[in-house]
């Protein structure tokens, strides 16, 4: 009797903290009210003129969703860029030389995105700056060109074989030492700093260049100085995800030399594997504007932010009974994870997640299912596969604009109320 007199008294205050927002999302106009003057208009847009329904991203910055939305200061350096002409291995070296300064760097250059940055480090680490060599590629014949996977396969590995690279894979320590012969070109890995600490003296002893793959890496920023303090040969990070870049857009950065052989085996090259990954002036200058932006931004301040928004949801969807949420960072930033005994509501979470996607307004929510992935296609040893994780809902605030974690709340518990009185 206690027990259940206890978990009233938290129901009840749980409705009556929650009762201030759930007024405000029952009031005629709120979705106007919460966007506070912003010029978006989800039911008529630029999009919805040719039948495309924009989505609210509360499951982070994914390629298939779009990536986030760029910074003012990209949009700026973008629409200036465009009203010139520029010699673009002239643009690439500059900026080459802007990115070092940034971010501690021995050189660097922009790609298209960070599997376009895997594609030009392994044609680098394979060919060098020899012109015959860039022409014969993506023929490896009588070239070095085994690409040490340390960690496992990686759903972007097409990129390294696109250029000539033979995959070995490596999950230990005594894996990759193992693995690294005359015919190793370059090690790739998503480890990160423990991982690397360990991986590191393995490579620079054998003398193979190291690939790191931090494709949502930033926030923060210092990540990207991070990585050359730690001696990295070649690292990247994407420019469409937590920089806020352009979204066809990566860094490659690492070692001058490496760089400069990752330039001749890259657009504008005509020849070069890598040409068809062209980015443009517009796009250079917008992700140089990314990197110089972030070393300026509030993270602490931006952390606030994300972290309010998380809280109302939370508020929100914990009024419907038997739906739990916990917190978590995912991709820097603190989101939200939604929790309901799916056999008690007769409500799956891919059939929750469906019904966010197919309602109005249209939610796009991080779960397990990755429908961007090629049917088939695994990560990790494939001899050994990697376990799949178990599923859950979860609502990544980094991608949210202001005002939309409202709506996101409003729909959520609707759908959580709907199957529960339907259970």
């Amino acid at each position: 009797m206690g027990k259940s007199i206890v978990t009233g008294r938290r129901a009840f205050m749980k409705w009556v903290g929650a009762l201030p927002l759930l007024g405000y999302i029952a009031t005629q106009g709120f979705v106007e009210k919460a966007f506070g003057g912003a010029k978006r208009n989800y039911g008529k847009n630029i999009y919805t003129r040719i039948g495309v329904r924009p989505v609210i991203n509360a499951r982070g910055p994914w390629t298939y969703i779009s990536g986030t939305l760029e910074l003012p200061e990209v949009k700026a350096a973008k629409q200036q860029a465009a009203e010139y002409f520029v010699d673009m291995w002239e643009l690439q070296r500059a900026v080459s030389r802007r990115l070092a300064e940034l971010s501690g760097a021995e050189a660097g250059m922009v790609t298209s995105g960070a599997a376009g940055a895997m594609a030009a480090a392994t044609a680098a680490c394979i060919a060098g700056t020899d012109p015959a060599k860039i022409w014969q590629l993506p023929d490896t014949t009588g070239l070095k060109n085994e690409v040490v996977m340390f960690g496992g396969r990686s759903l972007f590995d097409s990129a390294i074989r696109l250029a000539g690279g033979k995959l070995v894979v490596a999950n230990t320590y005594e894996e990759l030492q193992a693995a690294l012969n005359e015919n190793t070109v370059m090690v790739y890995t998503t480890a990160r700093e423990e991982g690397l600490e360990k991986a590191l003296p393995i490579t620079k002893k054998a003398g193979i260049p190291i690939l790191v793959d931090w494709a949502a890496g930033v926030p923060p920023i210092e990540n990207l100085s991070l990585l050359a303090k730690m001696g990295v040969d070649l690292y990247t990070c994407s420019g469409g995800k937590g920089l806020c870049g352009p979204q066809c857009t990566g860094l490659l950065l690492g070692r001058k030399d490496l760089i400069e052989a990752a330039l001749a085996n890259y657009n504008p090259w005509e020849g070069a594997v890598c040409r068809p990954m062209k980015v443009g002036k517009e796009e250079v200058m917008g992700l140089l504007a990314a990197v110089e932006a972030w070393k300026k931004i509030d993270l602490a301040g931006l952390n606030r932010e994300w972290s309010r928004r998380v809280k109302r949801i939370a508020q929100v969807v914990e009024t419907v009974p038997g739906v739990t949420t916990e917190t978590q960072t995912i991709y820097a930033s603190e989101s939200l994870t939604v929790k309901w005994d799916e056999a008690a509501f007769k409500l799956t979470i891919a059939e929750c997640a469906h019904k966010l996607r197919d309602g109005t307004p249209r939610i796009e929510v991080l779960t397990a299912h990755n429908p961007s992935a090629v049917p088939g296609a695994r990560e990790g040893d494939l001899k050994n596969p990697r376990s799949s994780r178990a599923d859950q809902l979860r609502i990544v605030s980094l991608t949210m604009q202001a005002g939309e974690e409202l709506l996101v709340a409003r729909r959520l518990r609707e759908v959580l109320t709907e199957a529960r009185k339907n259970a």
